[in-house]
């Protein structure tokens, strides 16, 4: 799942298509030779949601660690937000 995050995938299917393009890594990930919607599905529903949370605490504090303000330019603190749940119009904003 931080894959399909990270990589930009918009739903099961295209993470799918994306794991199957790496179908000789599956089984070193611990993944076996192949990886369904179904069986991908179903390990989310038990799969607790803290440890993407706490992983994307980790990657906030990595980034924060940087050196930010030579690299981009910016004068105190640096916010990430999720904006997956924001729709936006083309024509207003291009």
């Amino acid at each position: 799942m931080m894959f399909g995050q990270l990589s930009n995938r918009e739903g099961l299917r295209d993470l799918i298509v994306a794991l199957e393009a790496h179908w000789r890594k599956l089984y070193h990930l611990g993944m076996g030779k192949s990886v369904t919607r179904s069986n991908l599905s179903k390990a989310n529903e038990l799969r607790d949601y803290r440890i993407f949370e706490d992983f994307a605490y980790y990657l906030v504090a990595e980034a924060r660690s940087k050196n930010t303000e030579k690299i981009f330019g910016f004068d105190g603190h640096a916010y990430a937000f999720d904006s997956t749940t924001i729709d936006l119009c083309l024509e207003v904003f291009e």
